[in-house]
């Protein structure tokens, strides 16, 4: 892997919080509380599975009974959302990833527990968005499993509107994240974690796996530092087939080793 831990340490710098979009207020308790009994309702009886395919696989918010490997058909991960917080700054806005048309995504497929599930919704809801327009980008999404289909919800799907910026070139997505950083730290970093804990559940994504090259690439140019040695171009690990299915203890954190199947 190109990036590493001493790069994305060169791009981490105190930023301050810039504060809300004075245009885009929050929203509220009961408008929260009313988002997760919409989503709980509409489930029913039948399990609440979240789909992770970025930070929510490295950085959870809720507990679960079960996580196999999934797959969205018809979205692909894209860093496309414009940020001036966060991981940005107004004076270098960062990219937020996430999904957009076309192509499939593999990623993780979680199951909530029956208990305190309306709950735990809200608090994956407030993790992912801020406002009314932000909650237009949570759905329903269909995925394939080694024990056949589900729906999940899964957050930032198909977003449009102002600060979307679809089909950015890589090279230009490079250049962004090797240079944004805000007060939750950098876009680098951001890519280095999502990349590495995919690896960790046997999912290389190509897209990321090229931007991880490039971002690095970028930031030793910014710094002036030399190039590895030329040599054999890395080729991806040939991993097993990764169709896998797992349990995690009530008290959740990042997944436990894999089981395969």
């Amino acid at each position: 892997m190109s990036l590493t831990p001493q790069l994305v340490a060169l791009c981490e710098r105190p930023e301050a919080d810039p504060g809300r979009d004075r245009n885009s207020p929050p929203l509220t308790d009961a408008e929260f509380e009313t988002l997760a009994k919409q989503f709980d309702d509409d489930c029913g009886p039948e399990p609440f599975w979240v789909f992770a395919y970025g930070s929510l696989i490295w950085k959870p918010v809720f507990n679960a009974v079960e996580f196999r490997r999934a797959t969205a058909f018809g979205w692909h991960r894209s860093f496309c959302l414009e940020m001036t917080r966060w991981r940005g700054s107004p004076a270098q806005p960062g990219l937020m990833m996430a999904l957009a048309r076309g192509g499939c995504c593999d990623g993780l497929a979680y199951r909530l527990p029956q208990e305190d599930r309306q709950a735990q919704i809200e608090r994956i809801i407030r993790r992912e968005v801020d406002t009314g327009d932000d909650a237009t980008t949570l759905r329903w999404v269909p995925l394939q499993t080694v024990h056949g289909p589900v729906r999940a919800l899964a957050s930032w799907v198909g977003p449009v509107g102002g600060g979307v910026l679809h089909k950015l070139p890589l090279e230009t997505v490079a250049k962004t994240m090797a240079r944004a950083c805000g007060h939750g730290g950098s876009c680098a970093d951001y890519l280095y974690q999502t990349v590495i804990h995919l690896e960790a559940h046997s999912i290389r994504d190509k897209n990321l796996w090229r931007l991880q090259e490039l971002v690095a690439d970028e930031i030793r140019s910014i710094h002036g530092l030399n190039h590895p040695a030329a040599g054999p171009k890395e080729e991806p690990q040939r991993r097993r087939p990764s169709n896998v299915t797992g349990s995690v203890t009530p008290t959740f954190k990042p997944p436990a080793p894999i089981c395969r199947l």
